[in-house]
C-alpha cells in the first residue's frame, strides 16, 4: 500500500507506518537536521524509506494534486508547538499551527485513510472549540472556509453539514483517541492523540487497539514473583523496598496469576541496561548516538527519570535540552542526561537508525518525536482493514 508522511520529524510515525507495510512514495519534512537524519538513513539502506523522495521545505505551497488517487494512506504529525502544555499555548493562532495543510494535502489527494497523531495539549479546554473544527474539516475536507470567512463562521457550516449526516462529496469516518504510550509496550509515559480517518464510501469500521501492557504487571513482576529483578541480575540485597503507597495493591495482586495481567510496563532499565554504561562528557562506538553531555541537573518538579519505571516523556525544548528533564536519575539522587542512543531506545527507534546535527538537535528531534512502536500498533490495525478490504474487491 502506497503512503505519503508529512511533518516527519526524525521518522518515528513514518517508521510505524512503513513497519504496518505501507510504503513511503514521499516524506516531507522542513527541519534540515531532521532531513539530514532522513537521507542518512535512506543512503544507510534502512527499508522502510526505501524509495522514499525525501522533500525539505515548507509545505504551505507544495501541490498534494499530483499524488491524488495514486494513495492509500496520508500519515503525519502537525507541529504540536501551538498546542503543547510545554509551549505558548496560542494555538490556532500560532503560525506553526499546520492542520490546514494536513487537511488541504487530504482534500487534495482523496486517500482511503489517513492518520495523524498530536499532543495531549490538543484537547485542552481552551482549544476545545478549535479542535472540533479541525475534526469537521477532515470529516468533510472539501468544504473550505468561503473568502475570508472566520474560522468561526466555517465552523457553524461544518456542524450544520455534521447534523445533517448526508452531504455528496468527498467525507471521511473520523474517530480519535488519547493513548498512553506506556499501556502499549513503550518505555515512557507520553500521550499522545492519535487521530485516523477512514473514506467513508469503503464502508470500513476501524477502533484503536487495547493497550498491550499494564502497570499491575510491573507491580506483580517486581514486588510479587521479583522475575523483574532476576531479569536484570540485581541481587536480593540491592532491591529497593516496595514503596508505601503500594502495599495495598500489592496484597490485591497476590490473589492473582501472571497470566491474569496484561505484560509489565517496561522501564528505562528495560530499554537501556544492555547498552554499555557512559560517564558524563564519554561516548561509546559500538553503538550509534551512544554519547553524554555533562551538566545535568534536576530541580523541583524536573527531577529525571527513575531506572526501574518508564521514562517521563522526552521534551525538546524551545533552548536545548531543558535542564532536569531527559535526565536518568539514580537511587541516590544524582542525575546524568540521557544519550541520544538511550532517548532513541526510550522512543522505540532501532538502534540502527542514526541521528544526525549536534546533540542538542538530535536531542530536539527525538523530544518532539513519537514513539514507534505505540503508533505501529494502531497501525497494524489500520493496515490490516485495508488490505481486506483490497483482498475483497479483487476477490
Amino acid at each position: 500500500m502506497k503512503s505519503i508522511e508529512l511533518f516527519a520529524g526524525a521518522g518515528g510515525l513514518a517508521l510505524a507506518t512503513a513497519n504496518a507495510k505501507f510504503h513511503h512514495k514521499a516524506v516531507f519534512e522542513w527541519n534540515p537536521n531532521a532531513c539530514s537524519t532522513l537521507r542518512r538513513n535512506q543512503a544507510d539502506g534502512l527499508r522502510q524509506l526505501n524509495g522514499a523522495r525525501i522533500v525539505e521545505g515548507d509545505i504551505s505551497d507544495f501541490d498534494f494534486r499530483e499524488f491524488a488517487g495514486d494513495i492509500d494512506l496520508v500519515s503525519g504529525g502537525p507541529p504540536c508547538q501551538p498546542f503543547s502544555i510545554g509551549g505558548n499555548h496560542v494555538g490556532m493562532d500560532d503560525r506553526r499551527n499546520m492542520f490546514p495543510h494536513a487537511i488541504r494535502a487530504v482534500r487534495e489527494i482523496a486517500p482511503k485513510a489517513f492518520f495523524f497523531e498530536n499532543v495531549k495539549g490538543l484537547l485542552r479546554e481552551n482549544f476545545a472549540n478549535y479542535y472540533q473544527y479541525i475534526i469537521h474539516q477532515l470529516t468533510f475536507p472539501e468544504m473550505i472556509p468561503i473568502g475570508d470567512e472566520d474560522w468561526t463562521v466555517h465552523l457553524a457550516r461544518l456542524e450544520k453539514a455534521v447534523t445533517k449526516g448526508q452531504r455528496s462529496g468527498l467525507k471521511y469516518n473520523v474517530i480519535y483517541q488519547v493513548m498512553n504510550a506506556a499501556d502499549y509496550g513503550v518505555p515512557q509515559h507520553r500521550h499522545r492523540v492519535l487521530i485516523v480517518g477512514i473514506r467513508s464510501d469503503l464502508n470500513l469500521q476501524f477502533s484503536f487497539p487495547m493497550q498491550t501492557h499494564e502497570q499491575d504487571g510491573l507491580i506483580y513482576d517486581k514486588w510479587i514473583t521479583g522475575e523483574y529483578w532476576d531479569r536484570h541480575r540485581i541481587p536480593a540485597k540491592d532491591r529497593p523496598e516496595p514503596p508505601r503507597q503500594l502495599r495495598r495493591k500489592i496484597s490485591d495482586l497476590r490473589c492473582l496469576f501472571p497470566g491474569m495481567l496484561l505484560p509489565a510496563w517496561r522501564t528505562v532499565r528495560d530499554a537501556i541496561g544492555d547498552l554499555p554504561e557512559i560517564a558524563p562528557g564519554a561516548s561509546c562506538s559500538k553503538f550509534a548516538n551512544h554519547f553524554c553531555n555533562p551538566g545535568a541537573r534536576s530541580y523541583a518538579g524536573h527531577t529525571g527519570s527513575p531506572y526501574d519505571e518508564p521514562a517521563k516523556a522526552l521534551k525538546a525544548g524551545d533552548h536545548g535540552v531543558p535542564g532536569g528533564e531527559n535526565t536518568l536519575r539514580f537511587e541516590d539522587g544524582s542525575v546524568r542526561y540521557f544519550s541520544v542512543r538511550e532517548c532513541a531506545r526510550i522512543q522505540t527507534f532501532p538502534d540502527e537508525w542514526t541521528f544526525e546535527g549536534s546533540w542538542t538537535e538530535s536531542m530536539r528531534q527525538l523530544g518532539n518525536a513519537v514513539p514507534v512502536t505505540m503508533c505501529e500498533v494502531a497501525a497494524n490495525q489500520l493496515a490490516d482493514l485495508l488490505v481486506c478490504k483490497k483482498v475483497g474487491a479483487n476477490g
